[in-house]
């Protein structure tokens, strides 16, 4: 029998709590030297906290981490890069009002003699890594100029450039289209040769197919089990994940109705924004519409010009088959729209943190509830209430502050903003981007269950399975226009992938 090598990291006996919060549990478990380990769990399960205390953020309550066989106390995070240790966030730690070349010197920048920053130096070794990693990218640009997908690749680009010995990549792919997401496989797989340990969090199973050797799964801050990937099938690791058995991770797709719904939203010839040109759509009343397409094909374009949010330069939209000018947000939410919009990023994009969920949910439709200036408290939260009871949130969401959930637990309340608004349109970007397998389908359920109660979903999503088993129909983007459009008989991962791929044009495929 052959003796595993020495851990490059030892998790002992570690338990974390906030106040009466139990994040990590008495936890063990060890990560082989030169491997990539996954580290699986529904969001809310300890990874996170893993990841901090890895990365010398902060310190368990019990419990210690040895590293390279030696027990380490990683009090910080400069104590943690001098072990080694480099981490990627998902909660991307670049500046946005900084420039790609000043965030990849942070926090280290080279000096010389006197103290003065080299930043020519700097620029040359800088600019020879991007190229190395295959990002193209103007040094001077400044971050927050710069798309999700983009950002997240220099997040990434910045840990690996300090040479680590253990790196650590939090939910890497959650902000990547397919395409970025193989560039992040010959990353790791070219780090993984040079002998470094790789831990990956993710909440997709093809990537830790793809990518990882071993792995560990935990629930409610306790360690469940660890061991080879080969040696667990999917099935059972996402009943492991989330302690019950998914019978059928998306809900059944409703017959065909024999006769067409009425469209309750559409599009001809529309162009907007950037990317999006001569793009022709129909939704229907109890219809999830899907749209498929790389990174930049026209989408989010798409999506925004749709809420007011893109210029629009021709073209028309329509809502219940007449003509209508969207030309902000606020035009979108009429009550004879009503259209509601969860956005790429929620942290950015759809919430304020530092507000309570019940505040959040009630925000762009507070008027409704205030008469004179005063707000009917008692008319607000029971409309909240109902929302988060729909979308299945904990009712302290009420007055607790939305930055204190899980990730999904966030997207939930990013939803139930447009029931209190009674939304009968949705337009869901990327809506399970970063979410747990549990809590995805659980968010399955609530979107279809919206459809069938006669509500109308267009919905993007970067995992192709999501448009597979969940739409009713799919249309492709190419290049800014609509290369395919696919029904439910005919959906499948080839078929939306040929288009996206720019296989066809405008091509038809229905039953």
């Amino acid at each position: 029998m052959t003796a595993r090598p020495q851990p490059a990291v030892s998790v002992v006996n570690v338990g974390k709590v906030y106040g009466p919060t139990v994040a990590l549990d008495d936890v063990s478990f060890d990560i082989e030297l030169g491997t990539v380990h996954a580290l699986l769990g529904e969001n809310g399960a300890g990874k996170s906290t893993l990841v901090k205390l890895l990365s010398g953020l902060i310190l368990p309550n019990q419990g210690h981490i040895n590293v390279l066989g030696q027990r380490a106390r990683l009090s910080s995070p400069r104590v943690a890069h001098s072990l080694g240790i480099q981490t990627a966030f998902q909660e991307m730690t670049l500046v946005p009002d900084l420039s790609v070349l000043d965030n990849m010197m942070l926090p280290y920048a080279p000096q010389g003699v006197i103290g003065m920053v080299r930043r020519r130096a700097a620029r040359e070794r800088i600019g020879k890594q991007l190229r190395e990693l295959d990002i193209h990218v103007d040094l001077d640009s400044l971050v927050g100029g710069l798309d999700l997908a983009l950002q997240q690749k220099i997040e990434i680009a910045r840990a690996v450039s300090r040479a680590p010995h253990i790196l650590l990549l939090d939910e890497p792919t959650s902000s990547l289209a397919e395409k970025d997401v193989e560039w992040l496989g010959g990353v790791i797989a070219r780090l993984k040769a040079k002998g470094t340990t790789i831990v990956f969090i993710s909440h997709r199973m093809r990537e830790v197919r793809s990518f990882c050797d071993r792995l560990t799964i935990l629930r409610n801050g306790k360690h469940i089990v660890t061991g080879d990937a080969r040696d667990f099938k999917d099935d059972d690791i996402i009943e492991m994940i989330v302690g019950r058995s998914l019978a059928q991770t998306f809900p059944p797709r409703p017959p065909k109705p024999n006769e067409a719904p009425p469209e309750v939203l559409g599009a001809s010839n529309l162009s907007a924004g950037e990317k999006l040109r001569d793009v022709s759509f129909s939704l229907r009343r109890g219809e999830i519409l899907g749209v498929a397409g790389l990174q930049g094909m026209g989408q989010q374009d798409l999506f925004l010009a749709c809420f007011g949010m893109a210029d629009i330069h021709g073209g028309e939209l329509r809502v219940d088959g007449r003509p209508v000018a969207i030309a902000s947000p606020q035009d979108a939410m009429r009550s004879n729209i009503a259209i509601g919009l969860v956005p790429e990023d929620r942290k950015t994009e759809a919430l304020f943190l530092n507000l309570s969920g019940g505040h959040n949910a009630s925000l762009p439709v507070i008027s409704r509830f205030s008469r004179a200036g005063v707000i009917h408290v008692d008319q607000e939260r029971a409309a909240v209430l109902r929302a988060f009871d729909d979308v299945e949130v904990d009712r302290r969401a009420i007055w607790t502050q939305v930055k204190a959930f899980s990730g999904g637990n966030q997207q939930k309340i990013a939803i139930a903003k447009w029931l209190v608004a009674q939304s009968r349109i949705l337009l869901l970007f990327d809506p399970t981007r970063g979410i747990d397998v549990g809590t995805k389908h659980e968010l399955y359920i609530l979107i279809r269950a919206f459809a069938e109660a006669g509500g109308s979903v267009l919905f993007h999503s970067t995992e192709a399975p999501e448009l597979v088993h969940l739409c009713d129909r799919v249309m492709v983007l190419y290049g800014g226009r609509v290369a395919a459009e696919i029904d439910a008989d005919n959906l499948t991962e080839p078929a939306i992938m040929k288009p996206a791929l720019g296989g066809a044009l405008r091509e038809e495929v229905a039953a």
